[in-house]
């Protein structure tokens, strides 16, 4: 615990003008990274963000929620500055549900609440369906806290992952790790997600990129580009989410996946998950926006946000006994 404690630093943000500090837990093949807002004795609440992003994609929305909460938003294992897996190693949802868990175990938080971004939400999810019992509200933005695959397509999806793997390994480091320009890194982000504003993109570059000799370079691992190996099914994922306990909001974005998924075939997954949801009495909304929102334009979010967690979680007055201090 006193080896995490030591790399907590403060330091003063450009782009959130508050002051925030800077987490790093160690794990075995290295470090979990983050960033933390709010109160030491605030109620506890961990934001976790989608694939190829990090911490940096709550820079914006944070500021706009209660005050009375701690968040820690973390780099998940090979995004931003976390450390990246050791040779060999896929990345895998069942990983970072992994990395989760020992970062609340350094914090020393027995119960606390998940905002999820994208593939965080499928985090978000899956660990609220592993660990019920510490999670006492879920908020998946623009995520339906699951991603099932087809069993038909399983072998396949599972074949190319490893295929792609073997074929990663194989390269030189040279051509791994591709030396850009600030300028030329952000064009080639912008790129890649064109529904980013240009504010976005500085941001999510400023945990996103090293500097080396001649620029710099993205500071994510490659490996999170190939296939995701660990599949579940429809059937899977709806045991998976009827084991959680927690109340959950799900904030669907109308540019986001509901357009991507457009497909015929993985809009039965999706529609399936939204109505369980339903089913339960969770909340499912859709506002105006891309995949991105909550980042671009909090402004459209951090409400809906901000009256769950003010309703379900700091109103509940079982919620307010026996909450320990922060460990950061």
């Amino acid at each position: 615990m006193m080896q995490a404690l030591k790399g907590v630093r403060h330091l003063k943000s450009s782009t959130m003008k508050q002051a925030v500090s800077e987490l790093c837990v160690p794990v075995p093949w290295g470090e979990i990274r983050g960033k933390v807002w709010g109160p030491d004795h605030g109620r506890p609440v961990l934001c976790v963000h989608g694939w190829a992003d990090n911490c940096g994609t709550f820079n914006t929305l944070i500021p706009l929620l209660p005050k009375d909460c701690r968040y820690v938003a973390v780099d998940l294992a090979g995004h931003g500055r976390s450390s990246h897996r050791p040779p060999g190693i896929f990345y895998s949802f069942p990983s970072y549900v992994m990395d989760v868990r020992r970062v609340v175990d350094a914090l020393q938080w027995s119960k606390f609440s998940i905002i999820g971004h994208s593939m965080g939400g499928n985090v978000a999810g899956l660990f609220s369906a592993v660990y019920p019992e510490m999670v006492d509200a879920v908020v998946l933005l623009d995520s339906y806290g699951f991603l099932p695959t087809d069993l038909k397509e399983m072998p396949k999806v599972i074949k190319q992952g490893m295929d792609e793997m073997l074929q990663f390994e194989k390269k030189t480091e040279e051509k791994k790790s591709r030396v850009y320009s600030y300028e030329k890194a952000a064009e080639r982000l912008s790129a890649v997600n064109p529904t980013l504003s240009e504010q976005s993109v500085h941001i999510l570059l400023e945990r996103g990129l090293v500097q080396v000799e001649g620029g710099v370079v993205f500071s994510r691992d490659f490996r999170i580009n190939l296939k995701n190996i660990a599949r579940i099914s429809l059937e899977q994922s709806l045991e998976m989410q009827s084991r959680i306990k927690a109340s959950i909001l799900v904030v669907l974005a109308e540019g986001g996946f509901e357009k991507i998924f457009a497909e015929q075939d993985q809009k039965k997954f999706t529609s399936a998950l939204l109505q369980a949801y339903r089913d339960r009495n969770n909340t499912v909304v859709t506002v105006p926006g891309d995949h991105h929102v909550h980042l671009n334009n909090p402004e459209a979010v951090a409400p809906l946000v901000s009256d769950f967690l003010q309703t379900k979680v700091l109103t509940q007055s079982d919620s307010l006994i026996d909450v320990p201090a922060s460990k950061i």
